[in-house]
């Protein structure tokens, strides 16, 4: 075993630095030998091949990313119902009570987010001020 400290990591290092090496080599080598005929089709935005309308740049109304985050809070407030299925011989009723607690929360936020209309696609955009 060495002496020094850092001499240990010396193989680590090195194969970060092959691994990098190698990585820009590959790069460099398609830019330098690969084919550049750039053509309309593949100039253009890939649609799912459909012809593209308007700018790609579209703003996107903000309930759409209103709804993208709430998928996310009620999925990663679901996963916490797995754990607490698995253990809740051991919980007894304290574990049942204690989740009727959690469940009704989440379910006080949904209906708080469904009655103003966060969900609702159909409405017209939102006074000023309004959510």
């Amino acid at each position: 075993m060495p002496d020094n400290y850092f001499a240990r990591y010396l193989p680590l290092l090195i194969h970060f630095l092959l691994a990098g090496a190698l990585a820009c080599a590959i790069v460099l080598l398609s830019w330098l030998i690969g084919y550049r005929r750039p053509t309309r089709a593949k100039l253009s935005p890939y649609e799912c091949g459909m012809i593209p309308v308007g700018d790609a740049r579209e703003r996107f109304s903000v309930k759409f990313y209103l709804v993208g985050m709430l998928f996310i809070l009620f999925d990663v407030e679901a996963v916490f119902l797995y754990p607490w299925a698995v253990i809740l011989r051991q919980l007894k009723m304290f574990g049942f009570w204690e989740m009727l607690v959690y469940i009704s929360i989440v379910l006080v936020g949904f209906f708080y987010i469904w009655k103003k209309g966060v969900l609702d696609w159909s409405m017209t955009s939102p006074r000023r001020g309004e959510v």
